[in-house]
């Protein structure tokens, strides 16, 4: 087992060889969260495109549950691209994901409305993010064990850059919403616009592939004794860890797919134009794109469980007043406020996390356990939490849903940290 080293040379400066790995292992994550985050944020377009029903909040709720039907390939991918990297290597895993990546991308950059094809159209944005979701069931853990292995005294600022990846993308997207928003009509953006995002997409997805085809194997991993069957090893001595590590993500997935939902909250909830929307969101982008290597570098000198319970009891104290004083005054102030609140938090969360998960699990089943425990809280909790809260706000007529989901999440992972520094991490 890892445990965090408090004396580790956290302060050494990262050669250029040590930035290509950062990038390869980064960049697949980050076409994956482009994509998660551009649908979510054109969500409202989306439903009209292609799930046109008689009520706008059933086109939402059937747009919102394609984006939750794809993560529950999420398991399966796990599984089967876990234990190929556990077996293979985490280099030929991270090649095959990216291919993946892109084809569902391009799907979607390319498919006919419903208007066109009819039911063929929804049925093809299905197919298409069931194709995305396998491959980043996968994607999360590969990057992060080739990251976590490449230089393990700095374990937690190399996997950092997970979460600055999707900061990154984030503002990216933020950006696609607010400039698309501002200049088109609603008209071209139903028509055409909505599609520019995914096309930029799909510029990502050679680029990562060319990068991972020319990077070399971890040593940890090349000098390990292989595992011929992970998945069978994992299941039967890793229970306790797998468990562990599932509760622990579960504040690290609900916080950042609750940043995603907001542009659609804000919208629909708190009748804030959209781009003001789009562009509260680029403060929580910044934040996590700048902040999370900061995160990481800190949990590899002083532990990773202790900066994660301060920010999910934050959560826990501070989520119900944040969405109130959101409701009460929806103002474009007032949600950069909230963004940053929300952005400062889940990056001192998530910057630790992936660290620890590689910590939770020995070097031959680590993509196998991080690939199970992360995608299957991530399914759970994550992948439905817009179409969940949606639900909730719809059948209460509240508006503070969300803050009441974001506050259980934060006892889940409280109480999962508590235990892993009760079995002696940090």
């Amino acid at each position: 087992m890892n445990q965090v080293c408090a004396a580790c040379p956290g302060d050494r400066a990262v050669s250029p060889s040590a930035w290509r790995v950062i990038v390869s292992a980064s960049i697949g994550n980050a076409l994956e969260w482009f994509d998660l985050v551009v649908y979510g944020f054109f969500a409202l377009t989306i439903s009209r495109v292609f799930f046109p029903a008689g009520s706008p909040t059933v086109s939402l709720l059937l747009t919102l549950g394609t984006f939750g039907v794809s993560f529950f390939m999420r398991p399966l991918g796990a599984v089967v691209l876990g234990v190929y990297a556990d077996k293979a290597g985490r280099k030929a895993a991270l090649t095959l994901s990216i291919l993946l990546m892109m084809a569902g991308t391009l799907m979607i950059a390319v498919m006919p409305t419903y208007a066109s094809i009819g039911l063929f159209a929804p049925l093809g944005i299905v197919l298409a993010k069931m194709i995305q979701g396998f491959s980043a069931g996968g994607e999360f853990g590969s990057a992060t064990a080739f990251l976590a292995e490449y230089t393990p005294s700095r374990r937690g600022f190399f996997t950092s850059w997970q979460a600055a990846s999707q900061g990154l993308t984030t503002l990216l997207a933020a950006g696609f919403g607010t400039v698309l928003n501002t200049a088109l009509s609603d008209v071209q953006m139903q028509s055409w616009g909505w599609r520019i995002p995914f096309l930029f997409g799909l510029v990502i997805g050679p680029v990562a592939y060319y990068i991972r085809t020319h990077i070399d194997e971890t040593p940890e991993f090349s000098s390990t004794v292989r595992d011929e069957r992970p998945l069978a090893s994992t299941l039967a001595n890793q229970k306790r860890h797998l468990l562990l590590a599932m509760g622990a993500v579960v504040l690290g997935t609900v916080a950042p797919y609750l940043i995603l939902f907001m542009p659609t909250y804000a919208v629909k909830q708190l009748g804030i134009p959209s781009s003001s929307a789009f562009s509260a969101i680029i403060v929580s982008g910044v934040v996590q794109m700048i902040g999370a290597p900061i995160a990481g570098h800190w949990s590899d000198r002083h532990g990773r469980t202790g900066i994660m319970l301060v920010a999910a009891v934050l959560f826990l104290v501070l989520a119900w007043p944040a969405f109130a004083c959101l409701v009460a005054s929806p103002t474009f102030g007032a949600m950069i406020g909230f963004q940053l609140f929300v952005g400062i938090l889940t990056t001192a969360y998530f910057g630790a996390l992936p660290a620890l998960l590689s910590d939770l699990f020995p070097t031959q089943v680590r993509t196998t356990g991080m690939s199970i425990a992360y995608n299957m809280s991530v399914t759970v909790f994550g992948g439905f939490a817009p179409f969940i809260i949606t639900g909730l706000m719809s059948a209460s007529g509240s508006a503070l849903a969300p803050g009441f989901y974001l506050m259980a999440a934060a006892v889940v992972s409280i109480i999962a940290l508590l235990r892993v520094r009760a079995i002696g991490l940090r």
